[in-house]
């Protein structure tokens, strides 16, 4: 009886600027919220510009605008939204060893490492793409992110609630798309995932803004210690080489 002959479908090509492109265009928007939600709470069009360009990491920049809407200092709410914006430095801790700056870049790229930049990287298959993939997507979501806080700065008051053409939903959205195949890889990812947000939302209430989020990457490090060990395969003999184990494709992000 003949050997059934199996035919595996060729991997989807890596598409790192047009998919960083697209990411930065689609969570940049939603620096219309931040402009009119910082003006709103206090601050002026330029302080709000200024937060977008020198933090650029916008959770923090809404952590500081909600302190500072509540009656809080300005001191206050710059070292809440630095508690959040902590998170950033383990990014880098994990993309050092794919982007490898050089000691001239080094401050522009640890601007550049966000949520969105990060998965990005993450998602593709070697560190050429990544590189590439980066780039695309820092560049573009800073630029995008910048205009936008400008332009809800200035139309606030004029353009009414942000939150009533739900911007304030797209980053969260797209964050929740990159992460999605990594939820079905296996049940240690969708373990994590769902502890993460179990821990966000028992702390929500009675923690300080972002908090709760820091708390949650606890959850990655039980996952990390508890998962399965990842064993090191020897390199396959030429006659016997899989291409499910030499496609960078199929193995996955690095």
């Amino acid at each position: 009886m003949p050997a059934e002959t199996v035919i595996q479908a060729p991997a989807r090509p890596p598409r790192p600027v047009r998919d960083g492109v697209g990411l930065g265009l689609a969570v940049g928007v939603s620096g219309v919220a931040f402009g009119a939600a910082a003006v709103g709470s206090g601050l002026s069009v330029w302080q709000a510009c200024a937060l977008s360009l020198l933090a650029f990491t916008g959770a923090s920049q809404f952590a500081l605008a909600g302190v500072v809407a509540a009656g809080g200092s300005l001191l206050a709410g710059t070292a809440g939204a630095i508690l959040l914006g902590s998170r950033n430095t383990l990014y880098g801790l994990r993309l050092a060893g794919v982007l490898r700056p050089r000691r001239a870049g080094r401050l522009l790229v640890a601007l550049g490492v966000i949520d969105e930049t990060t998965a990005m990287t993450l998602a593709q298959p070697d560190p050429d793409a990544g590189n590439t993939a980066f780039t695309a997507t820092f560049c573009t979501l800073y630029l995008t992110w910048n205009l936008a806080t400008l332009t809800g700065a200035i139309g606030a008051g004029h353009v009414g609630s942000p939150q009533a053409f739900g911007l304030d939903v797209v980053g969260p959205a797209a964050f929740l798309a990159l992460i999605y195949p990594r939820l079905r890889a296996g049940r240690t990812e969708r373990g994590v995932a769902l502890a993460g947000a179990g821990i966000a939302l028992a702390t929500t209430a009675v923690l300080p803004v972002g908090v709760p989020v820091i708390l949650a990457a606890v959850a990655a490090l039980v996952g990390a210690l508890g998962g399965p060990a990842v064993a090191h395969q020897p390199a396959p003999d030429s006659a016997t080489t899989d291409p499910a184990t030499t496609d960078p494709a199929a193995r996955g992000p690095s």
